[in-house]
């Protein structure tokens, strides 16, 4: 299977917030969803090195597509912290 890139990745994070955002998902269903995603990118590899992905991260913040404790979670999650 193929990396994953980076810009599919922080779209799937948008996609996620439109949804949550449009009351299509609880916020239990929001936590399913956010772990698939993670799980789904540690399985194919980001195609992306460590600042690229901070970056992607902390402007995705900024756009308000997550809040601080997701980023610190997928940070986590992804060993960048």
């Amino acid at each position: 299977m193929a990396p994953l890139t980076l810009e599919r990745f922080v779209q799937e994070l948008e996609k996620l917030k439109q949804e949550k955002d449009a009351g299509n998902l609880r916020p239990s269903e929001y936590d399913q969803r956010l772990a698939r995603t993670i799980r789904e990118l540690r399985q194919l590899k980001l195609d992306a090195d460590r600042p690229a992905v901070t970056g992607a991260l902390a402007k995705a913040l900024e756009r308000g597509v997550i809040t601080p404790s997701v980023k610190a979670h997928i940070e986590k999650r992804l060993g960048l912290s």
